[in-house]
C-alpha cells in the first residue's frame, strides 16, 4: 500500500493515458479536433486576460511586462487552433514523428530503470525490460510510419498509449515491493 501511495501521481498519469487511448480508438479525428479546439479556446482566454492586464496596468509596468504582445500572440494562436483544427490533423505525420521521438526517449529512460532494478537486485526487473522494449518497438513503428491514413495512425497511437500505460502501472506498483 505504501508503494501505491508513493506512485499515485504516476498511476494517475497512466490512467489518463488509458482514457486518451480509448478516446483515440473511438473517434481519433474527432477527439484530436476537439482537443485542439479546446486548447485554442484556452489560448484565446489567456490572450484576452493578458491584453486586459496590459491596459489595466500602470504604463511603466505595462511597457516592461510585454503583456500586450503575449496576449495578441495567444489570441492569434488560439484563433488558429480553434478555427483551423483540421490543419493539425492534416499535418499529423509530422506530429507523429515528434511523438515517436518522445516515445523512443521514454523507452531509453526505461532501459535505465531496468538496469537500476537489476543493480538493486529487484526480481521484477523484467517488467521494466518489457516496458522498455515495448516503448522502443512502438517508437520504431511510429517513426517508420507504415500507415496510410491519419485515422489508422491515431488508432495505433491509442493502442500504444493503452498498452504502455498498463505496463507502466504494473511496473510502478511492483517496482518497490521486492528488493531481495
Amino acid at each position: 500500500m505504501k508503494n501505491l501511495k508513493e506512485n499515485l501521481n504516476g498511476i494517475l498519469v497512466c490512467l489518463f493515458e488509458i482514457v486518451v487511448g480509448i478516446l483515440l480508438l473511438i473517434n481519433p479525428v474527432g477527439f484530436t479536433s476537439g482537443i485542439i479546439t479546446a486548447v485554442g479556446i484556452a489560448l484565446m482566454v489567456i490572450g484576452l486576460v493578458c491584453v486586459v492586464k496590459y491596459f489595466r496596468a500602470d504604463a511603466r509596468v505595462a511597457a516592461v511586462s510585454q503583456l500586450l504582445v503575449k496576449g495578441l500572440v495567444a489570441l492569434l494562436g488560439g484563433a488558429f487552433c480553434t478555427f483551423r483544427s483540421a490543419w493539425f490533423v492534416v499535418t499529423f505525420p509530422v506530429l507523429t514523428i515528434l511523438y515517436g521521438v518522445a516515445i523512443l526517449i521514454t523507452g531509453l529512460s526505461k532501459v535505465q530503470l531496468t538496469v537500476d532494478m537489476i543493480r538493486l537486485k529487484n526480481s521484477k526487473w523484467f517488467l521494466g525490460a518489457i516496458s522498455a522494449a515495448l516503448s522502443i518497438v512502438c517508437a520504431v513503428v511510429i517513426l517508420n510510419s507504415p500507415f496510410t491514413t491519419t485515422a489508422v495512425l491515431w488508432m495505433f497511437t491509442g493502442i500504444t498509449l493503452i498498452a504502455e500505460a498498463v505496463l507502466n502501472i504494473i511496473a510502478l506498483i511492483v517496482s518497490g515491493k521486492d528488493t531481495d
